[in-house]
């Protein structure tokens, strides 16, 4: 198959590109990095009159460290984040979320903020995003705005933006004392999208108690989504005392959207969940311990 044929515009900067979407309205269609959206234009599960290409917005590109944070721009490359020294220090979980995306080509080509828009509830970047409450930030038109992971992402492949607003960098911010982080996904073969999926940060205090923690799950229903009861019931009590089965078991209890597919039962996908959950919290809190 070919894509259906289309207007092709590459602009320079963040705001021409946003004047264009306005302008050509919902029969425009942002390309970064095109690992998501080229497959579907080539099946013709998407069609577009007018395709607008980033490759040429420099100023979407760059990671930058801040006193609390790292931004990353959202035209960076996933090879890109993966090799960051600044990221591997401020942003551990995403840095070790980065070489389960796809493979090397796809991570070569596909970029952070294409990930964050494309909206996939089985990929590793969006629940990072929303376990670390990372905030993207969007331009329009209208101006700048910065929208929390926690809002960002609505439904399946969709989000908060709005058909002329483009996403042009996401903020994490960064933890510090004893912290432990751990991503763990099952997939049918390497580089698939996960199956089942999820993204741990703890931090102990110096009696090796749950001072904070965050637990993302992936791959589970229309939306990365928190085990925020769960964190709750976690706070405050001893690691020894915590029984890393009970978490994932607690953490994949109340979700209520998981599907059944070819590839396992609703059951079996929550089940996989809450061993993927009990293996991330595990690791993070023996790294957090050795801290």
């Amino acid at each position: 198959m070919k894509p259906a044929t289309f207007e092709y515009h590459a602009p320079a900067t963040a705001g021409e590109t946003v004047t264009l979407l306005a302008e050509l309205g919902e029969e425009a269609k942002i390309i970064a990095g095109g690992q998501s959206l080229v497959p579907m234009l080539a099946l013709r599960l998407a069609v577009f009159e007018h395709l607008v290409d980033l490759r040429r917005v420099d100023e979407l590109r760059g990671i930058e460290t801040r006193a609390d944070a790292v931004r990353i721009g959202a035209g960076t490359t996933h090879a890109a984040v993966g090799r960051s020294d600044d990221v591997r220090r401020g942003v551990p979980l995403l840095a070790r979320a980065t070489p389960l995306i796809g493979h090397f080509q796809i991570r070569n080509r596909g970029t952070i903020g294409g990930a964050i828009a494309h909206a996939d509830a089985a990929a590793e970047y969006p629940v990072v995003a929303l376990t670390l409450d990372a905030d993207i930030e969007t331009l329009s038109p209208r101006g700048r705005r910065t929208v929390p992971a926690s809002a960002f992402f609505t439904g399946m492949w969709t989000t908060d933006l709005e058909p002329d607003e483009l996403v042009t960098g996401i903020v994490f911010p960064t933890w510090h004392g004893r912290c432990g982080w751990a991503i763990e996904e099952f997939t049918r073969r390497s580089g698939d999208f996960a199956m089942a999926g999820a993204a741990v940060a703890v931090r102990l205090d110096a009696d090796s108690r749950v001072e904070r923690c965050a637990i993302g799950l992936f791959g589970l229903a229309p939306t990365p989504v928190r085990a925020t009861e769960t964190e709750t019931e976690l706070i405050g009590r001893a690691v020894e005392a915590t029984r890393a089965e009970e978490v994932g078991r607690s953490a994949t209890a109340g979700l209520e959207a998981i599907s059944s597919d070819v590839h396992g039962s609703a059951d079996y996908r929550r089940r996989v969940g809450a061993a993927m959950v009990a293996r991330a919290w595990r690791r993070a809190v023996e790294e957090a311990g050795n801290d």
